[in-house]
C-alpha cells in the first residue's frame, strides 16, 4: 500500500515538472503575446468607424476564450458592410451636391429672367 502511494506521488511530481517545463518552453499556446493586467487590445475610434478599423480589432482572450474563426468572420463581414455603406453615402453626397448646384443654376436663371422682364 505504501509503495503504491509513493509511486503515485512520484508520477504526479514528474507530471507537474513536465507540465511546468512545457509551459515555460512553449508558452500558453496563444497567438498573441499576453497583455498586461487591466489592459485590452480592443480599440475603435470614437467616430467615423471604417472597415479597416473593424478589421484591426482584437479581443483579449480569457479562460473560456472564443472561437477565433467565427469572430474574425463576423468582423470581416461587418467591415465589408461598413465600407459599402461609406461608399453609398459618398455617392449620395456627390449626387446631392450636383443637385444643389443645378438648383442654384436654375434659381439664378429664373431670377435673371425675372429681372429682365421688369
Amino acid at each position: 500500500m505504501a509503495s503504491a502511494l509513493i509511486y503515485l506521488f512520484v508520477v504526479l511530481a514528474v507530471a507537474a515538472v513536465v507540465y511546468l517545463l512545457a509551459s515555460l518552453v512553449f508558452g500558453r499556446g496563444e497567438q498573441l503575446a499576453p497583455l498586461p493586467p487591466g489592459s485590452t487590445p480592443t480599440r475603435l475610434p470614437s467616430a467615423d468607424v471604417e472597415g479597416s478599423d473593424v478589421r484591426a480589432v482584437r479581443f483579449q482572450q480569457v479562460l473560456r476564450g472564443y472561437k477565433v474563426t467565427e469572430v474574425d468572420w463576423v468582423l470581416d463581414r461587418l467591415a465589408g458592410e461598413l465600407d459599402e455603406l461609406h461608399g453609398r453615402i459618398a455617392v449620395l453626397e456627390r449626387q446631392l451636391d450636383v443637385a444643389g448646384q443645378e438648383l442654384d443654376k436654375a434659381r439664378s436663371a429664373v431670377s435673371e429672367g425675372g429681372a429682365e422682364d421688369e
